[in-house]
Parts: structure tokens; sequence; C-alpha cells
């Protein structure tokens, strides 16, 4: 369990001087352990009893399937599926599902207590739960990756419903992959049932504004924070990692607060130009080539390098454990945006705050996602139509909201941001579990 003692050296965070956990020498990279490191440290600030304790770094719920698959060529290929549940005493589960050859069931139970302490920080009635499935999206055609998810679907569907576990995108999943998972639980229930998932197109129940809503709640959290720390976001230098759905969207969106993206990179590597990048561009360029690398005007770069470059934001929008007790000293940003779920290890985390870079944690800093997908859900189950601006406003509020009363937890317990988001999700799901109690 970790310990907390004060910082050696000067730390600049917002609000008063935090103090920080000390981790253990060898650094851990498992996401679970991560992710119960960081509740414990809240555990601890919170001084929750011993058996509320273990029920919150329990997973409620695990379900491992098996995938059988009719590939293009006639075979059949049997991929491994996951869907975690881990805690929904403040209501149904919430959470996406990631196509990845690297998905693993501890990495699938970490994104599922993540996505509990997420809905918790903007308090939203949600629990927290994650789904994947081992298999390389990339070298799947698109009626192979819709038989797959067909499957998929099936055999979650058992534990999934708009009252039970309303699943969403994740990495390498999209729009599409949503409304194959709503067809098929219609297929097999007799009806449609449009709050059985969320993040689908717009055309058969999905939210205006959704496909936007992880990057626009991030850049409402970085607003705040520049506010706080007094860095103006126009003009400010902005690298971002990983260059998807979130990272090429918050690209945009920066660039349209006239902040200045020096640095890009997706799985193939990175590019950078001190005088600024067009967004608009390089998202085009990578349609047409599938990755940035290559995109006139720029200079080639690593993941590593981009990750260490000079800049006032950094945002890491790719997969966990990005930045970590190696890399951790030789950061510069002054603020680390995490668009990625888990991407700053517990010991980097350490470094950082040491150094006075403010971590802006993934449990707020891309909850915009799940925020605006309990707008979905709300509108699909009043039979409501919100548009754009009236979702992106509702957005906006939520996401200060949530950011102001992370900074008033950390003043309040005289931590950096993550523990402060962490103490405050952790304190209202554990209300929930004791005011709910114990059946039998």
């Amino acid at each position: 369990m970790a310990t907390v003692v004060k910082p050696t050296g000067p730390l600049r965070q917002i609000g008063a001087p935090p103090m920080v956990p000390r981790i253990a020498p060898r650094e851990d990279l498992n996401p679970f352990r991560i992710a119960q490191i960081q509740f414990d440290m809240a555990a601890e600030f919170l001084k929750l009893e011993p058996g509320l304790r273990q029920i919150l770094r329990t997973p409620k719920r695990v379900l491992e399937v098996s995938i059988p698959t009719k590939m293009d060529n006639g075979q059949v290929k049997v991929h491994t599926g996951f869907r975690v549940q881990h805690n929904i005493s403040r209501g149904p589960g919430k959470g996406g599902i990631r196509y990845h050859p690297n998905v693993t069931l501890d990495e699938v139970k970490a994104l599922a207590a993540w996505m509990t302490w997420k809905t918790a920080v903007l308090n939203v009635p949600f629990g927290g739960a994650k789904g994947g499935v081992i298999c390389d999206p990339k070298r799947m055609s698109k009626t192979e990756l819709e038989r797959m998810t067909r499957r998929y679907a099936s055999e979650i569907l058992p534990i999934i419903g708009p009252s039970m576990d309303i699943p969403a995108p994740d990495v390498y999943t999209d729009a599409q992959t949503m409304a194959w998972i709503m067809d098929t639980y219609a297929m097999t229930v007799g009806h449609s049932v449009h709050g059985v998932v969320t993040g689908k197109p717009v055309s058969i129940g999905g939210s205006e504004g959704r496909s936007e809503a992880t990057a626009r709640g991030l850049l409402f959290v970085v607003e705040e924070a520049c506010k706080l720390k007094k860095i103006p976001l126009r003009g400010a230098t902005v690298a971002i990692q990983g260059f998807g759905n979130a990272g090429a969207t918050a690209a945009r969106l920066f660039a349209e607060k006239k902040a200045k993206i020096i640095a890009l990179s997706d799985t193939r590597g990175g590019v950078t130009n001190s005088r600024g990048i067009d967004p608009i561009k390089a998202i085009r360029y990578k349609e047409r080539s599938g990755t940035v690398v290559g995109m006139p005007g720029a200079s080639r770069m690593t993941n590593d390098d981009l990750l260490t470059m000079k800049c006032d934001i950094l945002v890491p929008a790719a997969l966990e454990n990005v930045i970590t007790l190696h890399n951790a000293e030789a950061v510069k940003a002054r603020i680390v945006a995490e668009a990625a779920n888990g991407p700053t290890t517990p010991h980097a985390d350490e470094i950082l705050a040491r150094r006075g870079i403010t971590v802006l944690p993934d449990i707020l800093a891309n909850a915009g996602g799940v925020t605006v997908s309990y707008f979905e859900w709300v509108q699909n189950m009043e039979g409501l139509m919100w548009d754009a601006e009236e979702v992106n406003a509702r957005l906006q509020k939520s996401m200060v909201k949530a950011f102001h009363e992370m900074v008033e937890t950390m003043r309040k317990h005289h931590v950096p941001p993550r523990a402060g988001a962490m103490i405050l999700a952790v304190g209202r799901v554990a209300e929930a579990t004791l005011v709910r109690g114990l059946f039998p």
C-alpha cells in the first residue's frame, strides 16, 4: 500500500503544495496493479474500513468469452474477449470496448476500475465497466470485424443492457462497431433498444457531439488549468502523442483556440515543426497514407522524443504506460493532459509532481466521452434529441464543475491533481456503497 510523504523539492501544482505517494523502487507496469495503487492512496486519505476497501478494489463481475469468427478465406479463427464490470453501486456499468492485439484481462480490469472513478468524478449515475477483444483490427477486413463484433456481442449479451451495462467505443472501435452491437442485441431481444450502447451513429439514436466529446472535454479542462497556472492558451505549444479520434480532434480544437501544434504522432512515428502543424492537413494526409509520418512541412521524430520535447501542453492520447520512471525526468511540458487511459505510471506521477509539472488525470481529463455518453443514454431513454450546441454547453458545464471540485479536494488534502480526483471519486463510490448496504 502506498504511503504519503512530503516532497523533497519545490512543487508548483494547482492549489496548495501537495504531498505525493512514495512508490517502491521497482516499477510495476501491470495496469490493474497501478489502478489499485491509485485506489489505495485515496482510501488512505479517506480512512476507509478494510472491508469497504476490499469491495471497492475487487471487480464485481469478470467475463471471458471465446469468439469463433469466420475469416474471409473461409477459415475459422477463435479470438478471446472480455467484459469486466468493476462497480455498479452508482448505476449501470459504463465503459468502452477496445480491439487490440495486446489486450489483457488485467488491462480490461484496470480500465473498468478507472471508469468507476471517472463516472464518479463527473458525478454521472453510472458505474465502471470495460470490454476488450484480443485481435489485430488493422489486419482484418470490415466484414471480418463485423462477424467478430456480432459474435462477441452475442457472447456478452446476458450481462449488457440499458439498465445493466452500456458499451461504447474505445481503441480501434467506433460508431459502426456500436451499430453492429446494437443491431445484434435488437435481433436477439426482438426489438430496437437504442440505449444498449452509446457512441453510435446519430442516424440510429446517437448524440450530436459524441464523436468530439473526449477531446472537447479535455480542452475545457486544459483551459481551466491554464487559467489557474496563468498560461495563455493562445500561442501555447502543444504536442500530441496518438493521432486517433481523440488525438486528431484535440489537435483541431486546440488549433481553433490559436494554440500551436508543434508535434503529432501515431503508431508509426511522429512529426514536428516548431512553427506549427496544421491539424486539418495532418488528418487528410493520414487518411491518404495511413500515418502522419512523411507529411510535407514537418520533420520526422520518434514517439519517445515527442514525449520529452519542450512544450507547454503534452497530450498523451494513445495507450497506457508511456510516461514512466525511465522518461519522466526528461518531460519538459508544463501541463500533461491525459487523453489516454493510464498513460502515466505512479513512479512518473511522483517525479512529475516533484518537478512542478501539472498532470491532469485521465479520470477527469478524458471524461468528456463518458459524459456525453450519459447525455446520449438520457436522450435514448427519454426519447429526446439535443442539438450539438446544447450538448457542448452541458459538457462544458459538467467538465468545469468537476475540475473545480477536484481542485477543492486537492487544496483540502494538499495533494496533486490525480490524488485529488481519486479522493473525490472514491469518496462518492464509497458513500453509495455504504448507503446501499451489503446484501444479504
